[in-house]
């Protein structure tokens, strides 16, 4: 009887400690070249003239203007992309129809068109010389240079987001689950409110928290079709941008701080999240 030498199982990750030593330097040195730095000059030029300065800055009214309006925009697109990208995603999953492919491209157009060409087709479309935007005007309701204008911008770019959270979570689900409850009898909305939405909650919350991060930090489209009236249609990117270009450093770095928070806390909330409900998240995507 030959004892026969244990057969040693190599991993896929096992590479030699040299090689995962210089992955991760190399990845550390990325972020910290990209991120840490930037943050870093961010809230240093924020606290600069100290505290009194910070608030000083953030206590124009302008300041707060661009603050307000950036949470009204968020707040006002996120909704109206979670709508739009459970409708899409639904749409697409659910059903076969002629031009499905055609649809997916078209839901992923706005990361190939750049912010400012789309912003310039609104001002086009939507303007005072534009066929819905002379209309618009004429009632009262300006678009272009108005906040209107600004949520419209804010939702072409973001609106793929969502969408493309739930295609796949949706696609590996498939149908199955739906036909058995209305099979059962269960009602169009029920089957959305009791197994639809329970199953697509975590990748709805993704693209919700990715939809906020991009309407918040968005400057291109916004800049060409708010006008940037300073303290009524001017963001925080917009306002960060006048105030560097006036040489009032503290002043734009205040405001990118508090920028960079937002950013932080969303990105904090879905770290939260994920650690929360971790169990619950991977049987959701396993399902």
């Amino acid at each position: 009887m030959h004892d026969t030498a244990p057969t040693r199982r190599h991993s896929a990750t096992d590479e030699p400690r040299p090689a995962r030593l210089t992955l991760i330097i190399l990845t550390v040195g990325l972020l910290a070249l990209l991120l840490f730095a930037p943050l870093a000059t961010v809230f240093a030029g924020a606290l600069a003239e100290g505290l009194s300065g910070l608030r000083a800055a953030l206590a124009e009214p302008d300041a707060r203007a661009a603050i307000r309006l950036t949470l009204w925009v968020a707040a006002i697109s996120l909704p109206l992309n979670a709508v739009f990208g459970l409708a899409a995603a639904w749409a697409i999953t659910k059903f076969d129809f002629r031009g499905k492919a055609v649809l997916i491209t078209l839901i992923d157009l706005p990361f190939s068109v750049s912010p400012v060409v789309a912003g310039l087709c609104l001002v086009l479309l939507y303007g005072s010389h534009g066929a819905l935007g002379h209309w618009a005007v004429a009632q009262g309701v300006p678009i272009v240079f108005a906040l209107p204008g600004i949520v419209l911008a804010t939702l072409f770019v973001t609106f793929p987001f969502v969408a493309r959270e739930l295609i796949p979570v949706m696609t590996e689900q498939g149908r199955a689950e739906e036909e058995a409850a209305l099979t059962l009898g269960a009602g169009g909305w029920r089957v959305l409110r009791t197994v639809t939405l329970p199953n697509i909650r975590w990748a709805l919350l993704y693209g919700v928290l990715l939809c906020n991060a991009r309407a918040m930090g968005e400057f291109g489209a916004v800049a060409v079709v708010s006008g940037r009236i300073r303290g009524e249609t001017a963001t925080l990117p917009i306002a960060i941008e006048m105030l560097y270009n006036e040489y009032l450093s503290t002043a734009a770095f205040a405001l990118a701080a508090v920028l960079a928070l937002l950013a932080l806390v969303t990105l904090a909330v879905k770290t939260l999240l994920e650690w929360r409900f971790a169990d619950q998240l991977a049987a959701t995507l396993r399902r």
